[in-house]
């Protein structure tokens, strides 16, 4: 089994699990913020089971109806995750302007905060795990279930600062006021996911990765004049990259094909998984600003 499809069926159980502790932590106090906090716990079960399904979707290998393979349904999971972070949101504010004019006396607040407590304790951990292999492993869907998450995360953190004061000050419209805040991160969080993951579906060139791509090109692009017209999108863990390199009028085509080997091979060592179309020129199609890849 892929390393990221166990990553996803391990979320899968993690999210059930910090879910049935929410709820029992809600079950136990009748606390609003609680509530939130469980019915976001839902949206990140639904959530697990949508990377999960987009994981398998997109290791599937390339066919004649998608010769670029099945990798772009990735950025597709990243943005149902985060229209579902603005609906958890939603259903929160919803939940506060319900009770702000009769809030109830929270039971066993003790109870809840330590249930509360071990399940964003589990999030927190594995939030942190899914980002880092997200980066590692460059899957848009494993990055957006992570900082889905940490949303999570910061929503435990204000429910469990309001049962730290509802006790102390006896003010019960503390508990659904700390609710407001976090729906608003959490809102933020899911706009930013639907921003990324439209980058990704618009084939949104990242600089960065031109910028280390040119540097391997110069570097390894010995026998070559010249390199121009790079251009490079990512599918999933998958980088799609095209430029134009110049050789002399005089080289074979043997040698030529070995300077593109050599630089497809650095290309991929550097950026990892890497499909790489190289259009050679004579030197007559030079072009003037273009990267010099020999002295």
């Amino acid at each position: 089994m892929h390393p990221t499809m166990k990553l996803a069926w391990s979320g899968v159980g993690v999210s059930l699990a910090v879910a049935g502790l929410k709820f029992a932590a809600w079950w136990s106090t009748g606390s609003v913020a609680l509530y939130s906090d469980a019915l976001e716990c839902v949206i990140n079960v639904v959530g697990a089971c949508t990377a999960l399904a987009a994981l398998w979707i997109s290791l599937r290998p390339a066919d004649a109806s998608h010769p670029y393979g099945y990798q772009k349904v990735e950025h597709v999971s990243a943005m149902v995750e985060g229209l579902m972070v603005l609906a958890a949101a939603a259903a929160i504010l919803h939940e506060v302007t319900m009770t702000w004019t009769n809030p109830h006396p929270i039971s066993a607040p003790w109870l809840g905060m330590l249930l509360s407590g071990v399940a964003t304790s589990m999030n927190a951990v594995w939030a942190w795990w899914l980002i880092q292999a997200g980066r590692r492993w460059k899957s848009p869907a494993v990055r957006a279930s992570g900082r889905h998450l940490l949303t999570d995360v910061w929503t435990s953190g204000g429910v469990l600062a309001a049962f730290a004061l509802v006790p102390a000050t006896g003010w019960l419209q503390l508990d659904p006021a700390i609710a407001v805040p976090i729906a608003l991160n959490i809102a933020w969080t899911g706009i930013s996911m639907i921003r990324e993951a439209m980058d990704g579906l618009m084939d949104r060139a990242d600089p960065l990765v031109l910028a280390r791509m040119w540097d391997v090109i110069a570097m390894h692009g010995t026998g070559a004049l010249q390199a121009h017209d790079l251009r490079a999108r990512q599918y999933g863990r998958i980088t799609f990259a095209e430029f134009h390199l110049v050789v002399p009028a005089a080289m074979g085509v043997r040698e030529a094909h070995a300077i593109c080997d050599r630089i497809e091979t650095a290309l991929q060592e550097e950026l990892g998984e890497t499909v790489v179309n190289i259009h050679v020129e004579p030197e007559e199609a030079a072009q003037a600003g273009a990267l010099l890849v020999t002295a």
